[in-house]
């Protein structure tokens, strides 16, 4: 079962890395480099993306009224979200070093850059923001919460769900308590995957 369970997990990470080479194909396509995490776009398409900037009263004028109306709900989530990321950053930096678990690079998962597009307009380019830095921030969390449920509870549900996180293959079965007493601090230590990448990515 854990064998079968491996070669999935490496299957959909052998998916992942194609994926991300295919979106890699997309900097040819429509004329962009990535360079020190910046965005450079040919100067000629520049020109031709600021053509088809729509003027802000326009997009106001032509935006639905309950989008309008909502703005103010979806923003104010803003609060609660910086309060997390500087919770959750402040704990890893103190707890993840006291556990043994490597830190989770959060610029590995919030990622701006739509603003670079000169095609948005300001409102455009804001709501990008916001949005990019909200899902970046919910994958940085769940990282975060992967690596300490490992070190914590590295216990798999009983019942199905749809969350399995980077770390859940490393989980006990449920109900297997005679290899949890006896591995689990081994289970609770095994973050040489993740070492070995920060290896591979500084070298």
């Amino acid at each position: 079962m854990e064998e079968r369970l491996q070669i999935i997990l490496d299957k959909i990470r052998a998916l992942e890395y194609e994926l991300f080479e295919e979106l890699q194909k997309k900097e040819k396509e429509f004329f962009y480099e990535v360079r020190e995490k910046r965005v450079k776009f040919q100067q000629e398409i520049r020109k031709y993306h600021g053509t088809l900037v729509i003027r802000i009263r326009h997009y106001l004028r032509d935006a639905a009224v309950m989008n309008v109306v909502t703005a103010p709900v979806i923003y104010s989530c803003i609060f609660p979200a910086l309060f997390m990321d500087l919770a959750l950053s402040v704990y890893q930096a103190i707890c993840f070093p006291v556990y043994g678990i490597p830190k989770v690079r959060r610029s590995d998962y919030i990622v701006i850059d739509r603003h670079y597009l000169s095609y948005l307009n300001a409102i455009e380019k804001l709501n990008c923001v916001y949005c990019g830095y909200f899902n970046g921030l919910a994958g940085y969390v769940r990282e975060i919460a992967a690596r300490t449920e490992q070190y914590w509870c590295p216990i798999k549900h009983a019942r199905k769900h749809r969350a399995i996180h980077s770390r859940y293959k490393f989980f006990f079965e449920y109900g297997d308590a005679a290899t949890y007493r006896k591995e689990i601090e081994k289970v609770r230590r095994s973050f040489d995957d993740l070492k070995k990448e920060e290896n591979r990515e500084n070298a």
